[in-house]
């Protein structure tokens, strides 16, 4: 026990010791403050500067957002990327979009589906800056019910019918526009055709056209119809239809035999008989062999029914039916696979006019003896085995080359098709959507290219993801060649000259 003195020194030193360390506290606290300071501030200006980390980090690994599923929305989900993956389709919704700028009530474009399409595609494309990783595009299904389109989040649908109700949805947009292609619009038929020629057609010039009609999507063309009699080889004017999409039918396949595109696209356009048709030249050359003036039943004959594409647009969308139905009428999924590349020509399925009998003789005086086939200078000679016409030439099959072709990226190897060796209409693949289970349940995963670099807008990546709902991670070309497409999206590559040609247009 202390003394009395010594307590009292005692506890001086121990009120000396706690002032010291609440000092000592409220130092170390003061310093911890400025650091925390120092720390915010330099957090927001690295916010500032670079933006977001998880869209710094997203840009950084080359991926894109992902699309929250809303229950049983893949099927939206995967369409959605596969459309953003279309640089064309998204400059045509800027383009047209651009109309609602210029109007004063500003409220009013969350209302068109243009412009909620645009928003989403855009920043599924990394064009526009976004916190999130996952997106939610239940904006899209709220803007279709304005358009009288009640899709459930909570069923199954099919992609390729939301495709349809995207394009529709789109020209009912456009209402203010005619349903029927303008008589003088001569380029929504024949794009190729120049303004010289079409003048040299009219003998004159064109009245204008109403610029409505540049606001077509790139996902329209025309299908050619085309009928000739068996008999008397008379053919009926040619009918144009329209489309959004090529739906093809799987053929029956052969064993040992792979199923490819070019043998769908030839099961689509091949020709087929049409019985009892009336054939009014038939008709007409039964009546002027009879005399009297006597009536003339009207000649039924075979007519030869020719699909051909009239019209190729920008953007391709090739939907393969994988419907099939068994002898008992339940539906039935086709698992096969369909080889497919990643270039697509379609030059072979293009419908050609007719060039008239006048044209065709100055073509062939023009002609010079060193390009008719079986002469050398002016004299005649024996055809190598190789110029036999033995058959039909051999076409290009899109989707059965080497593995090292479908293995290659960038050009197209054009040297090893000659009898391709300069397409006009040459697609450029730049997403599939694929469907996993059966006909009655299943999920759908999209394969798509990555957005080009920020640097070089303009460029075509060939990184490859895959894409189900929110989950996204890099792909290699030889998976995305070797899944089973449902839907197909082609762009359209131009050649320079064709690239001339279109800015001499748009001038114009």
């Amino acid at each position: 026990m202390l003394p009395g003195g010594g307590a009292a020194e005692a506890d001086g030193v121990v009120r000396r010791l706690l002032r010291a360390g609440t000092v000592a506290r409220y130092k170390v606290m003061k310093n911890w403050g400025v650091i925390g300071g120092l720390a915010a501030a330099v957090a927001a200006g690295m916010y500032v500067l670079w933006g977001p980390i998880t869209e710094r980090k997203r840009r950084r690994k080359g991926l894109v957002p992902g699309l929250l599923n809303l229950g049983n929305t893949c099927f939206m989900n995967s369409l959605l990327q596969g459309l953003s993956s279309c640089p064309s389709f998204i400059k045509w919704l800027e383009e047209f979009t651009a109309q609602y700028k210029t109007e004063q009530n500003q409220s009013t474009e969350h209302q068109y589906l243009s412009v909620t399409l645009l928003h989403l595609l855009r920043a599924l494309s990394c064009q526009e800056v976004t916190e999130d990783d996952v997106l939610d595009a239940s904006c899209l299904l709220e803007v279709l019910r304005l358009y009288r389109w009640q899709i459930s989040s909570f069923e199954e649908q099919d992609a390729h019918e939301l495709f349809h109700v995207l394009t529709s949805s789109l020209e009912d947009e456009r209402d203010r526009q005619p349903r029927v292609t303008h008589l003088f619009d001569v380029h929504s038929l024949e794009p190729e055709i120049t303004q010289k020629q079409i003048s040299c057609r009219t003998r004159g010039s064109l009245p204008p056209v109403s610029n409505h009609w540049k606001f077509q999507h790139p996902f329209h063309g025309r299908l050619t119809s085309n009928m000739v009699c068996k008999h008397c080889e008379h053919q009926s004017p040619v009918r144009y239809d329209t489309f959004d999409s090529l739906s093809l039918s799987i053929p029956a396949a052969v064993w040992g035999r792979p199923m490819t595109l070019d043998h769908c696209l030839h099961h689509f356009i091949s020709s087929e008989s049409v019985k009892d048709v009336v054939c009014d030249n038939c008709t007409k050359i039964q009546a002027k062999g009879i005399l009297n003036g006597q009536s003339v039943e009207n000649q039924k004959t075979t007519f030869v029914k020719q699909l051909k594409l009239g019209k190729l647009p920008q953007c391709l969308c090739i939907h393969l039916q994988r419907l099939s139905w068994s002898n008992q009428g339940t539906p039935l999924k086709r698992h096969e696979h369909v080889q497919f590349n990643e270039f697509l020509i379609m030059d072979i399925y293009k419908y050609r006019i007719p060039v008239h009998k006048s044209s065709q003789n100055e073509l062939n005086q023009k002609n010079t003896e060193e390009t008719t086939p079986g002469t050398k200078d002016g004299i005649a000679v024996k055809p190598s085995d190789a110029e036999q016409p033995s058959g039909p030439k051999p076409l290009f099959m899109n989707g059965a080359c080497s593995s090292s072709f479908l293995m290659s990226s960038g050009t197209f190897p054009l040297a090893a098709f000659p009898e391709c060796s300069s397409p006009v209409y040459l697609y450029r693949l730049m997403a599939v959507v694929v469907h996993h289970g059966d006909m009655h349940s299943g999920h759908f995963v999209t394969y798509r290219r990555s957005p080009p670099s920020p640097k070089n807008p303009l460029s075509v990546s060939s990184q490859w993801l895959w894409i189900s709902d929110d989950t996204v991670r890099k792909a290699s070309l030889q998976e995305v060649l070797s899944s089973s497409a449902y839907l197909l999206f082609y762009e359209r590559v131009h050649s320079r000259v064709q690239h001339q040609s279109l800015e001499l247009r748009a001038e114009e």
